[in-house]
């Protein structure tokens, strides 16, 4: 299956899904997890019209990111610009944050404050806002990074410190399950968290997104409300397959 090809299936899969609970497919934005595959096939992934890639770690993405950004240019937006909109799905290291902020558009993993502290530091100095995920560990999973839902609240409140940083929604992983029917309580709980966050008033603009849902649970994601799926394997494949 081409890559095309392999775009193609995953639209309509997500179709399928917002048909199912009434939504519209429209509100489901696909982020092309690129951070195991080369940049030719990163290429690829652009020819195919997936204009926003996610990557785990900068040493992984710098080449890729050098090679695009002299190929299409520094940072594309929502507006329909043609060049890659990179998101930053890893867990972030506060002293790597200055290597981030500014070149990823998006960060889905704030989870605590002295890394907002950084990157709001490294924004300011470049006159920029950095619209952010707040990575929450849902299932409890100590493998998984991100904060308590019970520490939500108190990170909301010191946000305000940070203009720089724009919270715009929550990004949570499920376990792997070879049933993902059985992740649903993980994202039904993310959405039930940000609209309780949204009720309470607990960020300066109440939190639209939702970053949740990988290549084996992305239809569940949906279903539960995912504004952003995550997908690498069924999306952009192994290089092997796409030969």
């Amino acid at each position: 299956m081409t890559l095309a090809e392999r775009k193609a299936d995953v639209e309509l899969r997500i179709a399928e899904a917002c048909r199912r609970v009434g939504r519209d497919p429209s509100e489901v934005g696909v982020i092309a997890v690129t951070k195991y595959v080369s940049l030719e096939r990163t290429q690829e992934a652009l020819a195919a019209g997936c204009w926003h890639l996610g990557e785990n770690r900068w040493q992984d993405a710098r080449e890729k990111w050098l090679a695009l950004a002299d190929e299409y240019g520094e940072g594309g937006s929502e507006n329909g610009s043609k060049a890659p909109i990179w998101h930053f799905i890893g867990s972030l290291q506060t002293n790597k944050a200055k290597d981030v902020v500014g070149r990823f558009t998006y960060i889905h993993s704030l989870d605590r404050l002295p890394l907002a502290e950084a990157i709001h530091r490294k924004a300011s100095s470049l006159g920029i806002t950095v619209p952010c995920f707040i990575q929450v560990n849902v299932s409890g999973e100590e493998s998984k990074h991100g904060l308590t839902p019970d520490g939500l609240q108190e990170l909301a409140l010191g946000l305000r410190d940070y203009p720089s940083i724009q919270p715009i929604g929550l990004m949570t992983m499920a376990p792997h399950e070879e049933d993902p029917e059985l992740t649903r309580p993980v994202f039904r709980r993310l959405r039930e968290l940000r609209d309780e966050a949204n009720r309470l008033g607990w960020f300066l603009e109440p939190l639209a997104e939702l970053s949740m849902g990988m290549s084996n649970d992305f239809e569940v994601a949906i279903e539960e409300g995912a504004t952003r799926v995550r997908l690498g394997t069924i999306l952009v494949g192994k290089e092997e397959e796409l030969m």
